[in-house]
């Protein structure tokens, strides 16, 4: 456990799973995985309160399935706004995700530290810390992420770094725990000072 993130919210136990909170599990995850074991301690949390989840869930699958981003892309935007948030549970569970999609160790490290090689990935590093920062992206960063992506694909990038905000936001104040008692680290928490790229 996190003195950052205390533990507030354990996944709901065994014995309360009803078929509403089952349910709202589907848009994301298989009926066999909608139990405690199978759907991993931030969902499990989040069932908790099944209308909210059931509402929630078919944006987050959206973002993560279906948006218009390249894997690739969807990882940097996601992994950059859940470091700037704190969120080392969730910068762990997509650190896979991320391998998959093409990241490197180094690209990984370069996310952490704002500064990364690929020019298409400093955009989407520059992206998420305009928004951390002001809520906005810059028109400069909004005008070059328009010489490479399209206007829906720079929509989808504002929906994915919002939502991986909102939910590392959720994560942390719920105290959501790795699911084996392990700490979680995406590195040296993230501070202004440390990272001036904001």
């Amino acid at each position: 456990m996190s003195d950052r993130h205390p533990l507030r919210l354990t996944p709901l136990p065994a014995g309360q799973w009803d078929e509403r909170a089952c349910t709202a599990l589907g848009s994301l995850i298989p009926p066999d995985r909608a139990n405690p074991a199978g759907a991993g301690n931030v969902l499990a949390t989040l069932v908790r309160h099944p209308d909210l989840t059931g509402a929630y869930l078919p944006f987050n699958a959206y973002l993560l399935r279906n948006s218009t981003l390249s894997p690739r892309v969807r990882e940097v935007a996601l992994l950059r706004a859940v470091y700037r948030s704190n969120c080392d549970y969730l910068w762990t569970h997509h650190v896979p995700i991320a391998e998959k999609a093409g990241l490197s160790p180094e690209d990984m490290s370069g996310i952490r530290s704002g500064t990364c090689v690929n020019r298409q990935d400093q955009l989407v590093i520059q992206a998420v810390d305009d928004l951390i920062a002001d809520s906005t992206i810059t028109q400069a960063t909004w005008e070059e992420l328009g010489q490479v992506f399209t206007d829906e694909q720079r929509m989808d990038l504002v929906f994915t770094i919002g939502g991986y905000f909102l939910l590392a936001m959720a994560v942390n104040t719920f105290g959501v725990q790795d699911e084996h008692g392990q700490a979680t680290s995406a590195g040296q928490p993230y501070t202004k000072s440390r990272n001036a790229t904001s």
